[in-house]
């Protein structure tokens, strides 16, 4: 419909494992109905610079900066140079970062086999395994709390193995949950041995 407009968030459009980012606004029939917003924080490993961009049609591009004019104050000019200079700096050092980061899910997938009741679909992109949990629904904790869903055993696997995750609530998908695998090696091994422990536990 001409008058529906897509966001298109690429943000990961480096960190791919398969091929070749394909932009939703490449396509000719709809390119005038995507705004497509990036940043530098994926691709660059520039968390925390806070700084991204989107590129639209001339006038939505226009009623964007209006609206943001009035919630932020702006990028700090040395963001902007630090930015400037990741483009023109090559992707040689981001290509092994994602380099990197497919070794690190290539063994946390092989960790995660050992860990009984954990569904892990193979992730084609980004630095995150979002597992299946529901075997561990109506299961009890040691302290005798039941876990109803994917936020309790989040909060379970926080308080008893100290290891941080994002129940899929949040993310559409109740019977899953998101572990970030964007960590050291001895971290990841250490976290996912300490997960294992504590769901044996599980009544």
């Amino acid at each position: 419909h001409p008058g529906i407009y897509a966001i298109a968030d690429e943000i990961y459009e480096y960190i791919n494992f398969t091929g070749e980012h394909v932009s939703l606004a490449s396509f000719p029939a709809v390119k005038d109905q995507v705004i497509t917003v990036n940043g530098f924080s994926k691709g660059y490993a520039m968390t925390g610079w806070r700084l991204g961009y989107l590129a639209a049609r001339p006038e939505v591009a226009a009623a964007c900066d209006k609206l943001q004019g009035q919630m932020t104050s702006g990028t700090c000019s040395i963001a902007q140079r630090a930015g400037l200079a990741a483009l023109q700096g090559g992707r040689t050092s981001a290509d092994e970062m994602v380099a990197a980061y497919r070794r690190r899910r290539d063994m946390v997938l092989e960790l995660v086999k050992d860990i009984p009741g954990l569904v892990t679909p193979t992730p084609e992109g980004a630095f995150y395994i979002f597992p299946n949990v529901a075997a561990f629904f109506g299961r009890t904790t040691p302290e005798g709390t039941v876990i109803h869903d994917s936020s309790d055993l989040a909060l379970y696997l926080l308080h008893d193995a100290h290891v941080s995750s994002v129940g899929g609530d949040s993310f559409g998908a109740p019977d899953c949950m998101r572990f970030s695998t964007a960590a050291a090696d001895e971290k990841l091994r250490t976290a996912f041995e300490r997960i294992k422990v504590s769901l044996a536990k599980l009544g």
